[in-house]
Parts: C-alpha cells; structure tokens; sequence
C-alpha cells in the first residue's frame, strides 16, 4: 500500500530535493508550507518570499499545496519560551524547541488526523528502524550539514513518524539532484533565518517584550570597559555586539553576574571561559534503549561542534558530563547531545 507521506517545503533546495526523492520513490506526496511569523509592517520578512517559491516548486512537482498558519502555536511554545528564558538570563534554543514542539509536534499531530502516514523534511539527518520497530536518529552522512543536534528533542513516537530522505548524501550531490531535475529553485541559496522567523536583531526583537536594564561590562580584573543593555541580551563565549573598542585581543562574554547586571569579559585564552564538566537534571531517551552510568560517550554542546569525548556519572537525581578536555563556553539552557558512534541516543537541557 502506498503511503501518504506530508513533505515540509520550506521553499529552499533541500526540502525541494526531498519532495523530488520521495515521488520518485512512488509514495504519495503533498506539500505544506508553515507560516509561524509575520513580521510587522516595514520590517523584513523571508515568509513571502519562501512561501512563493515553495509554491513554484509543486507545481513543478505537480503535488498539492497546502498552507497551515500556526502563529499562535509558535507564539506560545518557541516565542514565550524564548523571551521566558532571556528573562532568567539563560540562553534558549527556538531551533530545537521549534522542530520538537511545533513541526514534529503541532503540525504532526495535523497530519495524522487528515490521514497521511508521515512527515518529510530536508534535514540532514538519518533515521534507522531495527526489526522491533525502534526507530534511532543517525547524524547525516554531510559532516559539515549534519542536523541530528537540532532534532534532539524528538521522541521515539515523533522519530517513527518522520522521514529524512537527503540524511544519506552530501550537499553537492542535492544541488547536483536538483540541477538535474530542473528544480526551479536549485540554484537558491541556503537561508539563515533563526528557526522560522527571520533574521533579526536579537537585541531589538527582545526589546519588543522586555525593557532594557543597563549595567556595566568588566574585565576579568574588575575593570569597569564599557555598558550593555541588559545581561541577558548576552551568551556565555559571545564576541559580537560587545561594542568594546580599543582592545588589542578579540574579547568574549566569559561570564555574567546576574545580581549585579553586570558582563565578564576576557579573551579566549581567559581560563574563565572554559570547563570540563556540566550538569543535567534528566535525559530525553531516544531510542528508549537501558543506558547504564558511567557512560563513555561522545557528545555536542552546540551545532556543528566536533565531538568531544565524555564519561556521564549519575548523581543523585541528576547527571554530571565530565569532559576529556576543556569546553569552551558551556552556556545554560542549551542542549547537551550524547551520542554513541553517529547514533543520538541522549539529550536534555544543561543546567
């Protein structure tokens, strides 16, 4: 029987190539476009544009089109959550919140009740489903494009539910399948929106909801540099958007006193910057496999990081990641990934 599968096209070259693959592979494909943000009046806004270029390419493709407005759903579950986290001076990550919470939550939920069998995206990333039915999230054969650390947050049910038909090739082979195909956005380049808004100002987009409360930047010394806006605008190893001038070194965010609003800044080689450990309350189990602690694995603190060897020891209730060598700029609120050879198997929230 053929199965109904729901293809996100995002209107770039990868969720077109995915739609391509997986006709040509005779399931029954239908196309979605997500609009999760408008952005107001005078400001720049990609949506428009992605939305008419998704469109071009189903009628190439010649598969229905639908679009789904979740504004309100990405309002409350990536939006909220961002300005929430600012707030408590801990640094989100909507990329990951947005793939667990609304395309793979929110939006499959959708597809499942108007009858399709799964989800499809453009993500470099694999997923391998053994004899029992357990399905294991894999890094994307591209080392360079692999996307396994934003689908951390999925779960088993969501995994089973989804398909990543480019996870297996590299990005010049998908620019060379598109070429050939005659695709007619083969030639567009990769977007840099942040999740699915826009690319924004960060600063001004968290001044919509939160007030500025200015405070001093120092250095490692106490010596008082310069003023920000606020500790929150600013993540742990941040470089841009300091506004310090006249320094002889490159200079990073190394910490943040929160009672006193005030930044800590030093250069990369400042020991304030690096640690070998950090601390999570609980894992979000992939694969629903029994893990036994300690446990030597690898795993990322950030996207496109190289693996870095690790040992995790249960304490108490909650997890320490001990680290082989120093990690520079272990930020709370972002997502520890353990993996184990190119399988995911863990993920949850550094403390």
């Amino acid at each position: 029987m053929t199965k109904k599968v729901l293809v996100w096209l995002s209107g770039g070259v990868d969720s077109a190539v995915t739609a391509y693959l997986l006709k040509q592979q005779w399931y029954e494909v239908t196309a979605w476009f997500m609009i999760n943000y408008l952005a107001d009046e005078g400001e720049f806004c990609p949506t428009l544009w992605d939305l008419e270029e998704a469109k071009k390419v189903a009628e190439y493709l010649d598969i229905p089109f639908f679009t789904f407005d979740f504004r309100d759903e990405y309002e409350a579950k990536v939006l909220n959550y961002m300005y929430e986290w600012y707030q408590k001076w801990v640094t989100p990550n909507p990329d990951i919140m947005c793939n667990s919470e609304v395309k793979f939550k929110v939006f499959l939920d959708e597809a499942l009740e108007a009858g399709f069998d799964m989800v499809a995206t453009g993500h470099y990333a694999r997923i391998e489903t053994d004899e029992s039915g357990i399905s294991r999230l894999l890094k994307g054969v591209d080392e360079n494009k692999d996307q396994s650390y934003f689908l951390a947050g999925l779960s088993q049910f969501q995994l089973s539910k989804a398909l990543f038909p480019i996870g297996h090739l590299e990005k010049p082979k998908v620019r060379e399948i598109a070429g050939e195909a005659g695709l007619p956005n083969a030639e567009r380049k990769d977007s840099q929106w942040i999740c699915f808004v826009w690319k924004v100002n960060m600063s001004d987009f968290l001044e919509k909801k939160i007030n500025p409360k200015p405070g001093k930047v120092l250095d490692t010394q106490g010596n008082i540099l310069w003023d920000h806006k606020w500790v929150f605008y600013y993540t742990i190893g941040q470089r841009k958007g300091l506004d310090i001038w006249g320094q002889s070194e490159p200079i990073f965010v190394v910490r943040k006193n929160i009672e006193k609003n005030e930044i800590i800044v030093g250069t990369s080689s400042d020991l304030a910057l690096y640690n070998d450990m950090l601390f999570v309350e609980e894992w979000n189990n992939l694969s629903w496999e029994t893990f036994e602690f300690p446990l030597k694995a690898h795993t990322k603190i950030r996207y496109r990081q190289a693996d870095q060897e690790c040992e995790i020891f249960k304490v108490e209730w909650w997890y320490e990641v001990k680290f082989t060598n120093d990690q520079r700029a272990i930020a709370a609120g972002q997502i520890c990934a353990i993996y184990l050879n190119n399988t995911l198997i863990l993920s949850w929230i550094i403390l």
